[in-house]
Parts: structure tokens; sequence; C-alpha cells
């Protein structure tokens, strides 16, 4: 069983983990912030999002992008602070993840519906932004699109439909554009994926927020490999460090009734063996 440490706690709700530049960088929900932290557990504030930041990625210029939840919208970091890069208050309920490929392609999921107040559950879209701030659907009838990875190559794209309970595939073309929509694995009801994060070999990291655990899954369904995280939930993940072997972990207490007032989110870690590659 691999053995998890703590990297950084007393977070309220950490999400979206990405590691670029030599720092894992994710939002914490509650505090408002982006924060990015080294290996070392030194920390750093980025920008606040007073909206609720969620999903993270970068232009090619290196501008951070960031989901700004609650209004639906993609905010960008110029040197003079948090712009609006795209609207995509079209999307159905609250924005959550998003994935940006290298040409600088965001793609945004979202809830679909208000869960917290008993709607109906219903598919949804993922939403496209291009880099200068157009937005399209690049694909529908998913239910509740969160995690988002691509391969690689640049040339599939994987989503994970958390309530759907199964990892959905595409084909990717240049121009951003999905097609040949297709399964990639489907828990029948072993798993449930958060945010995911993609390896060198084209298997997929899911995070599992029910059954408290990370999973490496291979194209076609194979379990290639879980970490176990104990009590708590494990609400997604990413690959880091020099080699990209450090699988970093968003955690947090299960039974937490009030984030913001006790914080009890983690930054966790351990070794694998497959380093990250792609996006993110």
């Amino acid at each position: 069983m691999s053995k998890l440490t703590v990297l950084l706690d007393n977070l309220t709700f950490p999400e979206g983990p990405r590691w670029h530049d030599g720092r894992l960088w994710f939002s914490d929900f509650y505090s408002h912030s982006v924060i990015a932290v080294d290996l070392d557990g030194k920390a750093e504030t980025i920008c606040t999002v007073p909206n609720q930041p969620s999903g993270l990625g970068w232009l090619p210029d290196g501008r951070l992008l960031v989901v700004s939840m609650i209004d639906q919208k993609v905010m960008r970091l110029d040197p003079d602070g948090l712009v609006e890069h795209a609207d995509v208050s079209s999307s159905h309920h609250w924005c959550n993840d998003m994935t940006v490929d290298g040409d600088g392609r965001a793609y945004v999921g979202n809830f679909g519906f208000d869960y917290r107040a008993d709607e109906a559950p219903r598919n949804t879209t993922l939403v496209r932004v291009d880099p200068d701030g157009s937005i399209s659907v690049a694909a529908d009838d998913l239910f509740f699109p969160n995690g988002i990875a691509i391969t690689p190559d640049g040339k599939t794209m994987v989503v994970a439909e958390s309530w759907g309970r199964k990892l959905t595939a595409f084909d990717k073309a240049s121009d951003g554009t999905l097609s040949n929509r297709r399964d990639w694995a489907d828990s029948q009801g072993d798993w449930v994926p958060d945010g995911i994060c993609m390896d060198a070999e084209d298997a997929v990291w899911i995070a599992d927020p029910v059954k408290k655990q990370v999973v490496r899954i291979k194209d076609g369904g194979e379990i290639a490999q879980t970490v176990s995280t104990g009590e708590r939930g494990a609400y997604a993940c990413a690959l880091g460090g020099a080699d990209r072997r450090t699988l970093l972990i968003c955690t947090n207490n299960w039974r937490n009734k009030d984030h913001a007032a006790n914080p009890t989110g983690r930054i966790e870690m351990t070794r694998v063996e497959v380093p990250g590659d792609g996006w993110p």
C-alpha cells in the first residue's frame, strides 16, 4: 500500500491541482484563493477569485486562466490583475474543472443542475473557450462533466462524468473539435471520478471522493493501481515533481459540514512509477 505524506494542510477545500513551473498550483474554494506550493511546503497565494476559483490552466504566453465558479466566467491573470477572459454563463449551473491545451483552448465543465436545491439531474455541455475568448459547445449530453485530461500527443481527450460514473473519450482534432465519442472506462459502480490527470503511458489517474481513493485506469477500464486516502475523500490529483512521478492529491474530511470555518483540506502525496504527461 502506498503511504501518503502531507505536503500542505489547513486548507478550506483544495481543487484543480496543476503542476506548473516547479510548483503545484491549486484552487482553495472557500478562501477564494489560487495557491502555488513547492515540494518543500512553501506556499504563495497567487490571486483571489471572489466567486470561488476552480479549474486552472495557462495560455501559451504564460498567463494564468482560472474558472470563477459561481458567476460562470473564465478569468485571466494579466500583469495588472484578474480580468474576464470569457463569459460561460450559458452553461447549466456552476462551472467546475477546466483544462487548457497547448494552443490555449480551454475546456470547461459544469454541474448541469443545482443538486443542492434538489433539482432533477440532467446532462449538460462541455464548453470550449478559444484563446480570443470566444465560446462554443465542445460536446453535449454529459452527466456532470468534471475532470478533463488530454493525451501527450494531443489527439485524445478524456472527460470524467462524475454522476455518470465513467470516463468518456473523444478524438481531438488539431482545430480543437471533438468527435468519435466512446467509453474510456465505465466504473460499473466501483469508482466515482472527480478530478483526473494523465500519465506518459496514456493512463488516467482519477480521484474518487466516494470510495476515498485514487485509481490509475487504462483505456478500456483496466485498473492498474489504487491508492487509498483512508477516511478522507479524494477530490483531484496531479503528477508533479522534477520527474513528474509525485502523485499529489487534494483530500478533505468527508464529514466536514463547514469547510470555511473548519478547514480540513490537505495536499497529500506519494511516489508512483509512471511520470505525468499530457494536459493537465
